[in-house]
């Protein structure tokens, strides 16, 4: 085991130099590689993006995709994320300059990110909002009224009635996108902040039945809230830190953006060796219920839930994960680049019992990939990480293990 100041594989100008690192050989099988522990990112080195406060299961802070963004691209670059949750990747590589592309077979993801990118000013979407017609006594095909008093109820009808109509009359633009985009995110929170009554936080929408009791636990009922000036207020909060030159490059990536909605082993849109940074975490298994959380936002947004639900990677066994996790690589190592890079995110599950960096690692060698390394970076433990059932390295850390790949 080596112990050094400052690892100079690693040079990345927001690493405060009086940190240290570990570096050690990390045994897989007959596979030797490198390891390197240590807190390469946090909170306190790099304030992230205003932009980025979108609320999503499972998704890795901002820090992350920026650091591998800016150690192995350079403006221009395409940096992909076939897993792409709220977004988190391709936003921050937006941010940086960056060509985007992104898949996720949840359309949602396709909504918080994509909305993010041609950025709009807060006047226009303030004059946006004032056009929107709030239609009183509309028809709704589910019952919520244990989510949202009526009034509430039939202003989100009406956003939803209107995105519908803009969609279907052609005429549904970045501004609607945007607007789109913030109240699907203030749908359901635990704060005035949000379209609901006080349920679980955004980032998981309970059942109607669960809800229920959660009222009847915490005596509640659902208030009115202002949907306009709830997503005038959170169109402030996601403006307020950008830069002009962030503005620019979101609306420069933008022309040139691909999503995609399909499973990340099939992407036949992407051309081969075009790549040259892959950044994503995939599904863990099946710690995390992705349609479960989802199904209050693919309401709102005209999505079947269940469909969606069929062709998420929720494999329960390691065997089954680390064979739909094989053939992602080998469609990764088709859109690579020659020496382009992937950083791919796992953890340790089940207790720690599971290190799903050593099933990664032997897959992208079996598919032509080489290891370059493997990250841990560990952190002050955050609550989150401990409502989803992951115990990463030891008691009072969350960790990111990152096996980083070479094509």
């Amino acid at each position: 085991m080596k112990k050094i100041e400052q690892l100079k594989m690693f040079p990345n100008e927001e690493v405060e130099r009086n940190n240290s690192f570990i570096e050690e050989k990390m045994s897989v099988g007959d596979l030797e590689v490198k390891k390197v522990i240590g807190e390469f990112w946090t909170s306190k080195q790099r304030q992230a993006s205003s932009i980025q406060e979108i609320s999503y299961r499972a998704c890795f802070k901002p820090q992350l995709p920026n650091y591998f963004i800016n150690r192995y691209t350079s403006k221009g670059d395409v940096v992909y994320d076939p897993f792409g949750g709220r977004g988190t990747t391709a936003v921050e590589a937006a941010l940086m300059g960056r060509k985007i592309i992104q898949n996720d077979i949840n359309p949602i993801s396709t909504i918080f990110s994509a909305g993010r990118l041609a950025v709009p000013n807060l006047r226009q979407v303030e004059d946006r909002l004032a056009e929107i017609k709030i239609e009183k006594n509309l028809k709704s095909d589910i019952d919520l009224s244990m989510f949202y008093e009526e009034q509430t109820f039939n202003e989100i009808l009406s956003l939803r009635k209107y995105f519908s109509n803009k969609e279907e009359s052609g005429t549904f633009d970045t501004v609607d996108a945007w607007i789109r985009m913030v109240a699907t995110n203030r749908l359901t929170g635990h704060s005035s902040g949000f379209f609901s009554v006080y349920t679980m936080p955004p980032n998981q929408a309970v059942s109607a039945v669960s809800q229920i009791r959660i009222n009847e636990k915490r005596k509640q009922t659902p208030t009115y809230r202002d949907t306009k000036k709830i997503i005038i207020k959170k169109t402030k909060q996601l403006l307020s830190g950008l830069t002009k030159e962030e503005t620019n490059n979101l609306h420069n990536a933008f022309q040139s953006a691909l999503y995609l909605n399909k499973p990340a082993n099939s992407t036949n849109e992407i051309k081969d060796n075009t790549v040259s940074l892959v950044v994503t975490s995939p599904p863990f298994l099946d710690i995390v219920q992705y349609k479960d959380d989802n199904w209050l936002r693919c309401w709102f947004n005209g999505i079947d839930s269940e469909e969606v639900g069929k062709g998420i990677t929720m494999a329960r066994t390691v065997d089954v994960w680390a064979s739909q996790m094989k053939s992602v690589l080998s469609e990764l190592h088709r859109v690579l680049k020659k020496d382009g890079i992937i950083a791919f995110e796992v953890g340790e599950i089940r207790n720690g019992k599971i290190k799903l960096d050593e099933v990664i690692l032997p897959l992208g060698i079996e598919v032509g990939l080489s290891c370059e390394y493997v990250m841990i970076n560990s952190q002050v433990f955050t609550k989150t990480s401990n409502i989803w059932g992951v115990s990463n390295n030891e008691v009072g850390t969350n960790s990111n293990r990152i096996v980083v790949f070479k094509k």
